[in-house]
């Protein structure tokens, strides 16, 4: 059997990475390969319900990281890890990265306990019981003050959208340090470059892995 691959596509909000999902999907869909497209916080009825909270509720950061975290055993145990066990491809809209990016350099919480999370959510459940992250993250890197200027009227907020410059100047950060972490994991993407260009250097991305033709 064809090995399931794990795509993840992170970036600030604004940074466009949602609106390339099903473009990359289109690429593996006409290469043969079948494509599961999911969501975090989402992907399964429980996560898509605790979705609603967290970008909806006030809450402590503590609080907010476990339910991040909650959706996210469920959205592993139910989608991905079967999904990847068929063989298929799965294309992520965030992944444990935006949770270290959100919640830790935009929040300000404590990256140790992300991290113990990390390893009781995310353990066991890949090859040889491995840690289970993306085999390739997209980081879709923009200027928080673009991004801004994107969402800007463009529809009600949720609560993350609402925060000011800074907090995304933050989270920018925070996504930079783990793709300095794992540079063999990431491929930064030029967001702010026109959506042609940006879709050409997402299907660049893949192609150098070996993964289309």
């Amino acid at each position: 059997m064809t090995r399931g691959l794990f795509i993840s596509l992170e970036g600030i909000d604004g940074a466009g990475k949602s609106s390339h999902i099903d473009a990359l999907a289109g690429l593996f869909e006409a290469a043969g390969r079948t494509v599961r497209r999911t969501r975090e916080p989402g992907g399964t009825p429980l996560a898509e319900t605790l979705r609603t909270l967290v970008l909806s509720e006030p809450m402590d950061p503590l609080t907010e990281s476990l339910l991040v975290f909650a959706a996210r055993r469920e959205h592993v145990v139910q989608v991905i890890a079967p999904a990847l066990a068929r063989g298929e491809v799965v294309l992520c809209d965030r992944f444990t990265d935006a949770t270290f990016a959100y919640q830790g350099a935009g929040r300000g919480f404590d990256t140790g306990v992300l991290a113990t999370l990390e390893g009781w959510v995310q353990g066991g459940q890949g090859q040889g019981g491995a840690l289970l992250q993306p085999d390739l993250t997209l980081w879709f890197d923009l200027a928080p003050e673009i991004a801004a200027e994107r969402l800007a009227g463009a529809r009600l907020p949720d609560k993350f959208e609402a925060q000011p410059v800074e907090f995304f100047r933050r989270v920018a950060r925070g996504y930079a340090d783990r793709a300095a972490a794992d540079a063999a994991r990431f491929e930064r993407i030029g967001a702010d470059a026109p959506r042609e260009a940006v879709r050409t250097q997402v299907a660049a991305a893949v192609r150098r892995r070996g993964w289309l033709a």
